[in-house]
């Protein structure tokens, strides 16, 4: 096991991604996002795309997890789904690469099939980002040096999961890999992330409770707009 994931164990991880209309949307803004969650005890940062991620690596100084989002045809999310993204996180240095681990086809292969393909081609460690525990057994097997639950409730097959973080992934996979298990998705308070902690996580991953000013406002908005109708219905 490489050392990097001594560092990151029973650590929080902050995903530090800004996408769309969002004033952060720079290499910039996610690195003050990157650099508040570092004050703040962040054992490693979690980045997208290739200008921010080197910006982050080289400005911040803990371990990085760099993906590229695209979307498969019917419009889901694809994380480092090519040979041309993995290669670019690559260049730049980027501690942990995290791949789409789902049995989804890119690059006419299934994830797991891409991961052993990418063992063959290059030295680097790699997250598996997973929906399911057959995703994640496979992905293990195909040679992946830790697996992450972030794709649970995002594929077709799981979309039905429900609002809280999947814990039973988690759980069932903790029980059954010898490889780090990292629970990420919907953990949106410290006591969800102390939940998957209990349910075997190796590490713990943060995105939109934290980095998400715009989301954390929403859930706020809806919360007063729910009560203000409940007390007018009274």
């Amino acid at each position: 096991m490489d050392p990097v994931f001594s560092k990151i164990k029973h650590g929080l991880i902050v995903s530090c991604q800004a996408e769309g209309e969002s004033p952060f949307n720079s290499p910039e803004g996610v690195v003050m996002f990157a650099q508040t969650a570092k004050n703040g005890g962040a054992v490693a940062i979690r980045s997208e795309g290739i200008a921010k991620t080197k910006r982050i690596i080289e400005t911040i100084g803990l371990p990085v997890v760099g993906l590229v989002k695209s979307s498969f045809p019917d419009g889901s999310v694809r994380i480092t789904g090519s040979f041309k993204d993995l290669e670019g996180l690559l260049e730049i240095g980027t501690t942990i690469i995290a791949v789409d681990g789902t049995f989804r086809e890119r690059e006419g292969m299934t994830g797991p099939e891409f991961i052993a393909e990418i063992k063959q081609r290059h030295r680097c460690i790699l997250m598996a980002d997973i929906a399911t525990v057959q995703e994640g057994m496979a992905c293990a097997e195909a040679g992946a040096d830790c697996v992450s639950s972030t794709l649970s409730g995002y594929t077709p097959q799981t979309a039905s999961s429900g609002p809280g973080p999947d814990v039973n992934l988690v759980q069932s996979l903790s029980s059954i890999l010898n490889i780090p298990v990292i629970a990420e998705g919907r953990i949106n308070t410290p006591e969800l992330a102390a939940q998957m902690q209990a349910a075997g996580a190796w590490s713990i991953v943060v995105g939109s409770a934290i980095t998400r000013p715009a989301e954390i406002t929403s859930w706020f908005v809806r919360s007063i707009g729910s009560a203000a109708q409940r007390k007018g219905a009274l």
